[in-house]
């Protein structure tokens, strides 16, 4: 069962001017509710705005007397706006931790790929299987990259991908992935995360090898429960699954991408 808990803001950092990473203070959350990196928090951003926002967890931690999560997001609207001005000491209205994460083992050697904001979840499965994973990350540009020294220090190797060629290869991160396992298709799985046309194409990348793939979608969402049945997601199989409540992360060869 998620679990409503006030959180406290550890720390607080501005990655670029449109792009937050906080820090939260989260008593037993992760200890009671974790299933596996990639789920979300669903966090209240002020008085006057009744939905909360859905924030992808980028890394959580149990060492401490308290949980420890980490959220990095995009300022798109008010609510994150709202979000943004928060500091250091500061209290946030959480529930979590929600939805169903990446289904790997800490021995697990997958290769990450993310695009944009897309890319803080993957840091908590670089952390969770412990240095044996690699990442490829995408940005639109050099100023919008982040997190690359976080996945240096977690991951085996790190290759980079910008769409005007700034930063690393210039072009989409499906074609870095296709270098990558020509040379080497050992990987246990493929774990995505990024705008739909991106998580597409890696999907293709990934059934051509014959590598298990899993993406983790983004759908406008209301309760964060699998209640509103706003977030609906096509399925081949006919169905429509639900982002909060069977997802975030889905099967990549279950989705319908053509929905």
């Amino acid at each position: 069962m998620p679990k409503q808990q006030t959180c406290t803001i550890l720390s607080k950092v501005w990655l670029n001017q449109d792009t937050v990473y906080l820090s939260l203070l989260a008593g037993d959350m992760v200890r009671t509710t974790f299933r596996g990196p990639g789920q979300f928090l669903h966090i209240k951003c002020g008085d006057g705005l009744m939905l909360r926002r859905p924030i992808s967890v980028s890394t959580c931690s149990t060492d401490g007397s308290e949980d420890q999560i980490s959220v990095v997001f995009e300022i798109r609207g008010q609510g994150t706006a709202w979000l943004a001005e928060r500091n250091k000491g500061e209290s946030l209205d959480v529930l979590g931790l929600l939805g169903n994460g990446y289904p790997i083992a800490p021995e697990s050697r997958c290769l990450l790929v993310g695009g944009g904001i897309g890319v803080p979840p993957l840091l908590g499965c670089a952390q969770y299987t412990q240095g044996r994973s690699s990442a490829i990350l995408g940005f639109r540009s050099s100023d919008k990259g982040i997190l690359q020294d976080r996945f240096r220090k977690s991951c085996a190797s790190v290759q980079l991908a910008t769409d005007d060629g700034s930063l690393g290869y210039h072009g989409f991160v499906d074609a870095v992935l296709q270098n990558t396992l020509e040379r080497d298709d050992a990987y246990d799985a493929v774990l995505a995360c990024g705008p739909r046309p991106m998580l597409k194409n890696v999907a293709a990348v990934s059934r051509q090898f014959g590598i298990p793939c899993w993406v983790s979608m983004e759908e406008r969402m209301g309760c964060g429960v699998g209640a509103c049945l706003v977030c609906a997601c096509g399925m081949k199989d006919g169905r429509m699954a639900h982002v909060c409540k069977d997802g975030p992360v889905f099967n990549a060869q279950e989705v319908d991408w053509n929905a």
